[in-house]
């Protein structure tokens, strides 16, 4: 008898226990079932920050977010892109199913602007999506962003470029991603539970091309940048 009501408690909903993940408050499908089989909710998180380190860059790391990225312009939400490393490519991204006319790319002359532009854009409730290519290690702002991503219940995305130090961000979901065998290996290094020793690979070789320009295709897609002058007093040390 102690046993069953044992059992009854802890299939409770709002327990949780350590081996299990803990239930996410809203997720994004990624669009691939084996990744989304071991995030908790079952895909990336929403109103939360997203880290993803980078063994190598051109090794398909876009193409796992584009299907997220394709649901959330045809829904209606912007997808904004600060201070990315390459030009973006627009038939790729048009090929992976996303609206052109809700994809903003922001690119600024210093990274303290960026820092502001991408807050901003975590922040705005008709932002979907909010990814940013900077090389952030300050605790402080850190968790500055991922109260802005809450706020704007914002599917944000911080990658960290190879070489680039990650340091212990307060951010739910933690990528590493390599190359290995044709195929993406992603590792997820933390989540909201258990520890996962073995990664899981994804095959993104059938998704639509690279997301970046190649030098004889080159077109903009969008481009906003603004001298922010507010962002030295926000920003400055």
């Amino acid at each position: 008898m102690a046993s069953q009501s044992l059992n009854a408690v802890l299939s409770h909903p709002a327990i949780w226990r350590g081996g299990d993940c803990a239930p996410e408050p809203a997720t994004l499908p990624t669009g691939h079932a084996a990744l989304d089989a071991v995030l908790p909710g079952g895909g990336w998180p929403q109103g939360a920050l997203t880290e993803i380190l980078l063994a190598r860059e051109g090794i398909g790391e876009l193409r796992l977010a584009l299907p997220a990225l394709a649901r959330l312009t045809h829904e209606g939400r912007a997808v904004v892109w600060v201070a990315p490393p390459h030009r973006p490519y627009a038939p790729a991204l048009a090929a992976a199913g996303i609206d052109l006319a809700r994809f903003i790319v922001v690119r600024c002359r210093e990274s303290r602007e960026a820092l502001w532009a991408y807050e901003q854009a975590l922040r705005a409730a008709d932002c979907g999506a909010a990814f940013a290519w900077l090389d952030l290690t300050d605790a402080r702002m850190l968790r500055r962003l991922q109260v802005a991503a809450r706020e704007g219940r914002t599917f944000g995305v911080l990658w960290r470029r190879p070489g680039q130090r990650s340091v212990a961000a307060p951010v739910p979901l933690r990528l590493a991603l390599e190359p290995r065998d044709g195929r993406l290996a992603v590792h997820v290094v933390k989540r909201r539970g258990a520890p996962l020793a073995q990664p899981v690979m994804i095959d993104v070789a059938r998704a639509p091309g690279t997301p970046w320009n190649r030098p004889s295709m080159c077109r903009v897609i969008a481009a906003r940048c603004t001298p922010f002058a507010s962002s030295e007093a926000m920003y400055s040390r």
